[in-house]
């Protein structure tokens, strides 16, 4: 059986995670639970798991949570971003699962990696913000990090058992999101609700922006690089709106091998946490008649500059990604707030990497201060607006 700690557990990632669990009780137990803000979820869900280890975002917020629980499990509560690092270092847990959203993940991540667990990455922003380091310290103490993104599991499941000096190249697939065929004038005035209207996929509101605007594409380009170490021009990005073929690498022969599945999270969550066996889930299966025509396009940088942007912020390298991401989040947090308007989200973010110095990708103080320093950037950016 394998001893799973959850970083997030509250959000759309992790409530998969625990269905996969739930339906694999002989395999999996749940000894570390951490979330954001929704205690009410945590408890019932801790009530169902038992874990060792609970953490919330804030000390007030442990409170609310003990008050919901029986008086067993107060003495395991823990919070904030030391919290959230004891649950994912706790000596029971044989593997960690972040499906923490932004630049929260990165801390807990790494001291999974130190405490030497294996990591499910599905908190994309921990390799764009630290990515060299990431991967060197994983590589020195020996463990695993298995991707849960949809798009790099399947690259992970194409590269199996194959020569890597082989690959000319990985290709990303973006649906495009709500806004795929919308004008210039069009995207300017659209508002929340409709870019948290994705066509495919459900995700929590920041990563449903993000894809609207391509930059959660940007952020998987900047993961690719660290997670597969191929450089910036070996990964392509093309647009294929119906989400059935989750990504395809190229081989230097001019072979192109794809995974395709249909459009649910469960499936690479499960792949990761019983690598290298697979799960019987349960799901229904693909049908490419079915399907019938799939598309595929080349992403707009005109009218989707974000993606364009990151590709710059990785070639800067430094703390450049963490800039794009912080400014990023930022960003999001007001266009959902309605202080700037869809297009200005990009136009933050290209003033504040402009704006940003060079830093030492691999000083975990000057990513943090870097981040920090950027979101302090944007909110000045977002009132000059």
């Amino acid at each position: 059986m394998k001893a799973l700690s959850l970083l997030g557990s509250t959000g759309s990632i992790g409530r998969n995670v625990l269905a996969v669990a739930r339906q694999f009780p002989e395999q999996f137990k749940v000894v570390g639970l951490a979330a954001g803000r929704n205690v009410e979820l945590l408890a019932a869900q801790v009530k169902e798991f038992e874990p060792e280890c609970i953490s919330v975002a804030e000390p007030e917020l442990a409170a609310t949570l003990a008050a919901l629980l029986p008086p067993r499990y107060h003495s395991r509560i823990v919070s904030g971003t030391e919290g959230n690092c004891q649950v994912a270092s706790l000596a029971s847990a044989d593997m960690v699962i972040s499906a923490v959203v932004g630049s929260a993940g990165l801390l807990p991540a790494l001291a999974a990696i130190q405490a030497d667990k294996d990591l499910g990455l599905a908190n994309k922003e921990t390799l764009v913000m630290a990515g060299r380091l990431i991967m060197e310290t994983v590589r020195s103490r020996g463990v695993r990090l298995l991707p849960i993104d949809s798009e790099h599991s399947a690259i992970f499941q194409v590269l199996e058992s194959r020569r890597r000096e082989d690959v000319s190249k990985i290709i990303l697939t973006a649906s495009g999101g709500p806004f795929r065929t919308w004008d210039t004038d069009a995207l300017a005035a659209a508002v929340p609700d409709q870019a948290l209207a994705h066509p495919n996929w459900s995700m929590g509101r920041k990563i449903s922006i993000d894809s609207a605007t391509l930059m959660n594409k940007g952020l998987e380009v900047i993961e690719a690089r660290w997670l597969f170490d191929v450089l910036p021009e070996q990964i392509e990005v093309v647009v294929h709106p119906q989400s059935i073929v989750h990504s395809l690498v190229e081989y230097r022969d001019g072979s192109v091998m794809a995974q395709l599945g249909i459009p649910d999270m469960r499936i690479p969550i499960a792949y990761a946490l019983s690598y290298p066996a697979r799960l019987e889930l349960g799901l229904s299966r693909l049908s490419l008649a079915q399907c019938g025509n799939l598309a595929f396009e080349q992403p707009d940088h005109q009218r989707f500059p974000a993606l364009r942007m990151a590709y710059e912020a990785l070639a800067m390298g430094g703390v450049k990604p963490a800039v794009l991401n912080a400014a990023n989040e930022v960003a999001v947090e007001a266009f959902l707030a309605g202080r700037i308007g869809f297009t200005q989200i990009a136009a933050v973010v290209s003033t504040v990497l402009g704006a940003s110095d060079q830093g030492d990708e691999m000083d975990l103080q000057a990513i943090l201060a870097a981040d920090q320093q950027a979101r302090l950037a944007a909110e000045r950016a977002i009132g000059a607006a």
